[in-house]
């Protein structure tokens, strides 16, 4: 069995055995009683240097002491001109301070104007450039709006599709539900949240969503109904029937595919089911109007349960005043369960029983991709290099570190069960204390209403997310997307960091770079990394960047 292996086997042991580094620079992982340490033996100290001004300051005198003609009159004028010296200091120090407070005089075509003072390091909390933007969200159905919905008996029939996947995965099966209902012309059967392999959750559309405002808010767009029509009575055919089941949509289909393919079929057979119904529907190939209403199921018709929206209410509350006084957050998407470690096939620091216990997993899950395992190795280093693989817990503190961070930072954690469990988290708590889950905000009987069903508990942690100061991803996924296109539907306004991992990977690897300039390229690398609105392009992906159609220039 092929033992996978990272080029530069782990952080710790890349900047350990480094034969040479910069005088001036420590490494990312050296700790900060290190930096501590050096700060407090610098060559020349600033009492130093204080001393050795002041004391060429006092000693000036046109006389020596040993001179005789030193006199009372040479010691008036050295008194004079260190009171006028101290004078001027206090001068050039207010007039600092009042100019670091206040607007400052500047020249524009000839005109003295009061200009605004530039700030010289933008806030961690704040999108730096969010004042720079100008769009704003514009899918929301308007009151008063002419409805073209034509009578429930005129449609071209039911439409019915089981929503699978997780919580996010769902929610967009169902955005796309509504997209497609409106295409054909057809009645929406409310989505089925089906069963997945791995949630095993049997949780309903409305143990998650109010369904009221669901059918309301769209009423004027496509038709919902609750429940497979009453006339159709034998209901297990619906799910069972191959006559009343369309298979094998493309991913990605374009609207016109459903026109000629699915539509037909629907006005002979009155009620027909989707399956399977994932990214079943494009982006750049169907109306604009179409994807307008996917973003207004998306960010206005979907509602989470009110007791669902309090209790998140009540967890960003607490993270909000953790330390007693009212302080910023940042939330934390750390995907680095074992599903998502094997899955993605990349190679990661371990021990040789850790990595064969993931090749036996690997092999299980993933016959068909594993193979015989001889392959793996050069696919490891090809994804870590384009920077598609997970980041580690470790490696995310370390770039957070560089970015600014404190250690003081609350830091809100939304994750399954992380792979390789404490030892290593261990890298992240040690770099950021102020660490917490829901678990640790919340008590067991205050979660345990939600713990009936999975997709209510990932609905806490998305809420969490949505409205911390600071949204951080670590990989890919929907939950991510949902959270980056959302906070940037209401402005753009709340930072979101997608960390690049291809330059983190080339860095990680160069055991001869210091902190330093290591620093420089996070914090060069991500200046426009932080969700800003970016320009759409063919096959975009409308969840995380609803630019466009879903946004308009603020007039």
């Amino acid at each position: 069995m092929v033992e996978l292996r990272h080029p530069s086997s782990s952080l710790g042991s890349r900047v350990a055995s480094s034969p040479m580094k910069r005088d001036e620079d420590t490494s990312p992982l050296i700790h900060d009683h290190f930096s501590q340490h050096v700060e407090d033996h610098p060559r020349h100290s600033s009492r130093d240097r204080e001393r050795s001004f002041w004391w060429q300051t006092y000693s000036f005198s046109p006389f020596s002491k040993d001179d005789p003609r030193f006199s009372q009159r040479g010691s008036r004028i050295s008194l004079f001109l260190l009171l006028f010296v101290a004078i001027a200091g206090l001068i050039s120090i207010f007039s600092i301070l009042h100019r670091l407070n206040s607007p400052y005089l500047c020249k524009k075509d000839g005109i003295v104007l009061h200009c605004p003072r530039v700030k010289e390091k933008p806030s961690l909390w704040e999108n730096p450039f969010s004042a720079t933007t100008s769009w704003k969200p514009c899918a929301e159905r308007r009151e008063g709006g002419i409805s073209d919905l034509p009578p429930e008996n005129e449609t071209s029939g039911y439409l019915f599709i089981h929503a699978e996947g997780g919580l996010n995965q769902q929610r967009i099966a169902i955005c796309n539900a509504v997209a497609v209902a409106k295409i054909m012309n057809a009645t929406l059967i409310l989505p089925v949240l089906k069963q997945d392999q791995i949630w095993k959750d049997q949780t309903k559309f409305e143990d998650i969503f109010d369904v009221d405002h669901f059918i309301n808010y769209l009423k004027d767009d496509v038709r919902i109904v609750r429940d497979i029509p009453e006339w159709f009575t034998d209901k297990s055919e619906l799910f069972t029937s191959i006559r009343r089941t369309v298979k094998n949509i493309p991913k990605y289909a374009p609207a016109q595919f459903y026109i000629d393919n699915v539509l037909p079929r629907i006005k002979e057979k009155k009620i027909m089911s989707l399956k399977p119904f994932v990214d079943r529907l494009g982006y750049d190939n169907v109306p604009p109007e179409i994807n307008r209403l996917r973003c207004r199921v998306n960010y206005h018709a979907l509602k989470f349960l009110p007791e669902i929206e309090q209790m998140s209410d009540l967890l960003v509350s607490r993270m909000r005043n953790r330390t007693g006084s009212p302080n910023p957050y940042m939330a934390l998407h750390l995907r680095f369960e074992k599903g998502m470690v094997g899955l993605s096939f990349c190679d990661f620091v371990g021990t040789r029983e850790e990595k064969a216990r993931m090749a036996e997993y690997r092999q299980k899950e993933w016959p068909r991709r594993y193979k015989n395992g001889t392959h793996l190795w050069q696919l490891a280093l090809q994804k870590r290099k384009e920077g598609r693989c997970p980041l580690e817990p470790g490696e995310v503190a370390v770039i957070l570190r560089a970015m600014g961070y404190p250690k003081e930072t609350q830091i809100y954690v939304a994750s399954g069960q992380v792979y390789g469990g404490q030892n290593r988290m261990a890298p992240l708590r040690n770099m950021f204390p102020n660490l917490v889950t829901k678990e640790e905000l919340a008590s067991k009987e205050e979660l345990a209403a939600f713990r009936k069903h999975v997709t209510s508990l990932a609905a806490l942690d998305f809420l969490v997310c949505l409205k911390s100061d600071v949204f951080v991803m670590t990989h890919g996924g929907n939950f991510a997307k949902l959270i980056i296109g959302a906070r940037r539907y209401v402005g753009h306004r709340q930072k979101s960091i997608k960390p690049d991992k291809g330059l983190m990977s080339k860095s990680f690897g160069d055991p001869y770079m210091g902190w330093a300039n290591f620093v420089e390229d996070v914090v060069i690398t991500h200046q426009t990394r932080t969700g800003l609105p970016e320009e759409t392009f063919p096959n975009y992906d409308l969840w995380e960047n609803p630019l466009t159609p879903c946004m308009c220039k603020a007039r």
